[in-house]
């Protein structure tokens, strides 16, 4: 899907920022995708690497169906190239490795396990874009919800395309959008294509909520934190979630420590300053920043550890039970305590 043919048996694919012109042959830069004679192939489609049943607090989605449980799967491959991924034994594969497991066996497991939606996740669900349509289209006529954990690295096209079988995206930035952050750390040439994908989300109507994964001393700028709050505030509107998220060591960034907490802590008071109602942080469980609070009046409404909902607090048409403010909670809250994501292969 979205590409367009050349001169001389090129191809130029238009589904992520890249746009990549492809001879004959050759791969785009996700290793997934591949011009054979002139036609561009996905080589993934439907080749699962990873499918597991995880709460939708591990997205993280906050806001939209608390509690919910939701089938997760991905395949081989990505746009990026992080030093610091977290899932780069499958993101960054360079052969085509996986489990046969087709769109309709994907929402039958999904309905067998209990799950209210189904997220295309772990890697960059943009490189295998036409098993998360195909997917998503039987998903909704079984009644489930789809959802995105994306990079954000799609072109408006695609987002037009999704759009109507996509309910909900957690746009990962990282290192508060810095431009130099994301070339030398991601191999990333511009962020403005994770920008015009957002507005065409939020013009779609897709229920977004973004993440910031805060670096030490690379990209823990308390200065770009304030600015992407603003552009978020000023663009997506000032009820979108924002979670700051606690950076680990991992893959080719060792040598870099763990976030510290009170830098996390700085983060959110910079974002709530910058005008964002709800700011969260992540990958500190037990956090009272975990939680949400009503932003009139500070009553606490939904008490989380980790990806479980604890504690909720909301009247039935959302609402904070102190002040009666409307609280911007997409679908409902879906009861049971479920914390410890499991396999299915």
């Amino acid at each position: 899907m979205l590409y367009e043919r050349l001169a001389d048996n090129r191809v130029r694919c238009n589904l992520c920022g890249r746009r990549c012109v492809i001879p004959d042959g050759r791969f785009g830069f996700c290793r997934v995708r591949k011009n054979i004679s002139g036609r561009l192939y996905s080589l993934n489609y439907a080749k699962a690497c990873a499918a597991n049943v995880d709460p939708i607090g591990k997205k993280p989605l906050a806001h939209y169906h608390p509690g919910a449980l939701v089938m997760s799967i991905a395949t081989v491959g990505c746009n990026f190239r992080c030093q610091f991924c977290d899932n780069w034994v499958i993101s960054q594969e360079e052969d085509i490795t996986g489990r046969d497991l087709p769109p309709e066996e994907v929402v039958r497991l999904a309905e067998e396990h209990g799950c209210q939606g189904i997220s295309y996740t772990y890697t960059e669900p943009t490189i295998f874009f036409e098993y998360a349509y195909d997917t998503a289209i039987i998903a909704h006529k079984h009644g489930l919800f789809n959802t995105f954990v994306t990079n954000g690295y799609m072109t408006p096209e695609a987002v037009r395309t999704i759009a109507p079988y996509l309910d909900a995206a957690t746009v990962d930035f990282k290192g508060g959008g810095d431009p130099d952050f994301y070339r030398k750390f991601s191999s990333v040439p511009s962020v403005e294509p994770i920008y015009e994908s957002l507005k065409e989300m939020k013009r779609c109507g897709i229920h977004i909520e973004i993440t910031n994964l805060v670096v030490p001393k690379i990209g823990d700028s308390m200065e770009r934190i304030r600015q992407l709050a603003t552009w978020i505030r000023e663009n997506l509107g000032e009820d979108t979630p924002l979670h700051l998220l606690r950076f680990h060591p991992d893959y080719k960034l060792t040598e870099i420590p763990s976030t510290e907490p009170k830098i996390l802590e700085e983060a959110y008071k910079v974002a709530r300053e910058a005008g964002l109602n709800y700011v969260y942080l992540g990958n500190l469980p037990g956090h009272r920043y975990e939680n949400t609070y009503c932003p009139d009046c500070n009553e606490l409404l939904i008490r989380r550890y980790g990806f479980d909902v604890v504690r909720w607090n909301i009247t039935s048409d959302m609402k904070c039970p102190n002040c009666g403010r409307s609280i911007p909670i997409k679908g409902k809250h879906h009861k049971g305590g479920y914390l410890f994501p499991y396999p299915i292969i």
